[in-house]
């Protein structure tokens, strides 16, 4: 009966609470990030700065020359680990469903077998990133708690998500509740921590390539 209880309370007054808190703190960050400024550039634009920024754009997201050889397993790790979020955290039916009671807006999702096997490959992934860091003396000497943190809150939904999906470890009701608490700690925890840089990355990226390009620089 308390594990009903508890998904009945997550799956409404927690994910408003939780809605609320990463959407308000969201457009808190990206409004205080946007309204920052600039002093104007009056000096006569090189290259056009537009398309510097979608060059810079583009291949910031590729490995700097000679590094996808000397990290192979850390690249890979990277571009499996995002790829597979983004199936999982979009293309998933129910999670779709859950988009569309929130937006109203919805597309074709992907069989569950494939976000199974996706969510595997993701976990996977996850782990391999974070053994490397570890294992890597200069990352980490880098990396702080918040690193780790974020690295955590990220995990969890999906390894809660795949165990409820299978009915696995725990009862599914109970399993359920603590994928829906997971997910929602993340979007509690996304506007103030590193996580933030699934809003922030492309843009900065692209304005980094416009003011180079505006220069002459190559970015």
């Amino acid at each position: 009966m308390n594990e009903v209880l508890l998904l009945t309370w997550v799956r409404s007054t927690g994910l408003s609470i939780a809605t609320g808190i990463f959407v308000l703190g969201t457009l808190w960050r990206l409004i205080e990030i946007y309204t920052l400024g600039r002093k104007p550039d009056l000096s006569v634009p090189r290259h056009r700065a537009a398309a510097s920024g979608l060059h810079t754009l583009f291949r910031r997201s590729l490995p700097a020359p000679g590094m996808f050889i000397r990290a192979s397993a850390s690249y890979l790790a990277g571009y499996v680990f995002h790829t597979g979020l983004f199936i999982v955290v979009l293309l998933f039916a129910p999670h779709i469903m859950l988009m569309q009671s929130l937006t109203a807006l919805s597309w074709q999702g992907l069989p569950s077998q494939f976000i199974d096997a996706t969510a595997v490959l993701t976990l996977a992934a996850m782990l391999l990133v974070l053994v490397d860091r570890i294992n890597n003396p200069v990352k980490r000497f880098l990396s702080t708690f918040e690193d780790y943190a974020a690295w955590a809150l990220t995990f969890l939904p999906l390894l809660t998500g795949y165990l409820a999906s299978r009915h696995l470890l725990l009862s599914y009701t109970t399993m359920l509740a603590l994928h829906i608490s997971s997910v929602e700690l993340l979007l509690i925890f996304l506007p103030f921590t590193k996580l933030m840089h699934a809003f922030t990355l492309w843009i900065s990226r692209w304005y980094n390539g416009d003011i180079n390009g505006h220069k002459g620089v190559p970015s």
